[in-house]
């Protein structure tokens, strides 16, 4: 199984910067300390170019974030100030995503260790995402001529709104986004298929409702390819997320998700999405849960 990692492309923050970016270098090491993995398996992905890019973003956008021209309400919407760093880190996320839907589709399964950037507009960052890395790839792996339709599955606590806004009128593109109806953003989008959840939502609820939500969107999408965001952060003990499940609840889901793809037969490219738990090493776990999952679903 192919994994892309970008924990080696630093992003400066300012101290204190709640953001946790060492998540991404722990999990890497997690995966290897786990034995299931080898050295193999992990690659550098290239960075996105500019017309990658421009499928899913305004390159005007695309020309400011590179040449560090974001206003400073622009940086603040973002969450991260501008620096060379920023950037690099930003094309290589959404080059892992594009890496995992190219190495998914010839494997069955792959992912990107992280990702998952889904409030970034087409003219606009928010929320921690620059680039929106799966509607990036969405449109990179049709208009390579891998995918005529993709199907992308939004479990992290947040609704995808950056995704829903970009693929909006496209029927090629099926947007699902199950998430907490009180969480931010706090005006959302209109994705395909949204199922919001109230506050304290636990594993028994959630999995019900993600099952109906998979039906609906397995039958409505008829993808080639799946677009799994994994957040980990509906966890009880997520700072950021208001949901309440356990390592278990979300073991189930990754399952579930897995399962879908596998009995449409489509291939399943992951990436991480969001993970804020009061203890760092939950949000690892949660993540090396997923991956071990995906593991045994490919080809």
């Amino acid at each position: 199984m192919r994994l892309f990692y970008t924990d080696v492309f630093v992003l400066p923050l300012p101290a204190g910067h709640r953001f946790p970016m060492e998540k991404y270098a722990r999990l890497r090491a997690a995966l290897l300390a786990s034995g299931e993995f080898a050295e193999g398996d992990f690659h550098l992905p290239d960075a996105a170019t500019d017309d990658e890019l421009a499928r899913a973003h305004d390159r005007d956008y695309i020309d400011r974030v590179s040449c560090g021209r974001l206003s400073e309400k622009e940086q603040k919407a973002i969450g991260f100030p501008w620096s060379e760093g920023m950037v690099e880190r930003s094309r290589r996320s959404a080059g892992a995503t594009l890496g995992a839907c190219r190495a998914a589709l010839e494997d069955g399964v792959a992912a990107n260790l992280a990702g998952g950037t889904h409030h970034a507009f087409r003219d606009r960052g928010e929320g921690f995402c620059v680039f929106n890395d799966a509607a990036v790839a969405a449109r990179t792996m049709q208009a390579e001529g891998r995918a005529r339709r993709v199907l992308v599955v939004d479990c992290d606590v947040h609704q995808g709104n950056g995704t829903a806004s970009i693929l909006r009128g496209d029927d090629s593109v099926f947007t699902f986004s199950i998430h907490g109806a009180r969480n931010f953003p706090f005006a959302k989008e209109e994705s395909d298929l949204d199922i919001e959840l109230p506050d304290g939502c636990g594993d028994d609820a959630y999995l019900a409702q993600l099952d109906h939500g998979l039906a609906t969107a397995c039958d409505l999408a008829r993808p080639d390819l799946v677009i799994y965001l994994a957040g980990a952060d509906p966890y009880a003990d997520d700072r950021f997320g208001r949901l309440a499940l356990s390592f278990a609840g979300l073991a189930e889901r990754d399952r579930r998700v897995f399962a879908a793809a596998k009995a449409l037969g489509v291939p399943v490219a992951v990436a991480m999405a969001g993970g804020y738990a009061r203890n760092i090493d939950d949000t690892v776990r949660i993540h090396a849960t997923t991956i071990t999952l995906a593991r045994q679903f490919r080809n």
